[in-house]
């Protein structure tokens, strides 16, 4: 049900010479890929070329162009080479950029879970640099337990066998070791009142979920916010959203946001800045985190 929808890549204006490319701060294939897309979108640019013309020389279709410089699949080093050949591209250059492609084409551990169709969002996960999100009906999947984890993906996917539900929610759970790593992200999530009131699962499960929060907030990297249901209205009222920023120039900043069918991945200067005015806002109207912590030990006392 994740499907990649494809938008415009706007880039970060960077002093960086076409074909420098910086090594990642936090390394992965899918950062590597859109810093390489990136850089061949500029160079084609600067040679004047289209690309219609692009695809005519590599012998492939336009929208597999259009992929590979939004970063959405890897490019072989052949073609990488092919494109930089008609970009008249010095040698050095090319051969630091071929270099590139080569390295982006590894596949991170989330690969082997490509059956559930969600590694775009974990090559994001894994690259960022700082995580915000705010949760409108669930707990955010980088803080579930394994018990409640499995009550939402099979009510979110009652079509998947127990085999590929178990596979979903090793996912899950392997995707919290982020949180662990030596440099791990910073991760900031605003929760709505009602996403902890939910009885996902029955008391136990949600005890232990409360629980898991708690303990979670113990992290030095973490900052938890709980969102009051008497707050009312607020500017994140039209649903969850998670927005993925990095450090590096290079890197634009990303705004995921799930759907029933599909997903969707923002990048544009606007659609980030307006979701991040909205991330402040619903922030600032939220419990602070000491706060947000006493009140989620007075829940689990309740449940």
């Amino acid at each position: 049900m994740h499907i990649l929808a494809r938008a415009t890549i706007v880039t970060k204006q960077t002093n960086r010479p076409p074909g420098r490319i910086a090594v990642p701060t936090r390394p992965g294939p899918t950062v590597q890929r859109r810093r390489l897309g990136i850089e061949l979108r500029r160079l084609r640019e600067a040679a004047g070329k289209t690309i219609d013309e692009v695809a005519h020389v590599l012998e492939c279709s336009d929208s597999k162009v259009s992929r590979i410089e939004n970063g959405q699949v890897s490019a072989t080093p052949r073609d990488v080479r092919d494109m930089l050949d008609l970009y008249e591209v010095d040698r050095e250059r090319r051969d630091g950029l071929v270099q590139f492609a080569r390295a982006a084409r590894k596949k991170g551990w989330w690969e082997a879970y490509g059956d559930t169709l969600v590694v775009p969002l974990i090559g994001l996960e894994t690259a960022a640099d700082q995580i915000q999100a705010y949760e409108a009906m669930v707990v955010h999947g980088l803080l579930q337990t394994r018990d409640y984890a499995a009550e939402i993906i099979q009510a979110l996917r009652p079509d998947l066998s127990s085999k590929q539900s178990k596979r979903w929610v090793e996912l899950r759970m392997n995707r919290q070791d982020l949180l662990h790593q030596e440099s791990p992200p910073r991760l900031e999530v605003v929760l709505e009142e009602c996403v902890l009131r939910r009885p996902v699962g029955g008391p136990s499960v949600m005890r232990a979920q409360l629980q898991h929060l708690i303990e979670a907030t113990t992290l030095p990297t973490l900052t938890l916010h709980i969102l009051p249901l008497r707050v009312g209205q607020h500017a994140a009222v039209s649903g969850a959203f998670t927005i993925y920023r990095f450090t590096e120039p290079a890197d634009p900043d990303v705004v995921y946001l799930e759907h029933t069918t599909s997903d969707l991945y923002l990048e544009s200067p606007e659609q980030v800045r307006r979701y991040g005015t909205a991330f402040e806002q619903v922030r600032s109207r939220a419990l602070s985190p000491e706060a947000s912590a006493a009140y989620l030990t007075t829940l689990t006392g309740e449940v």
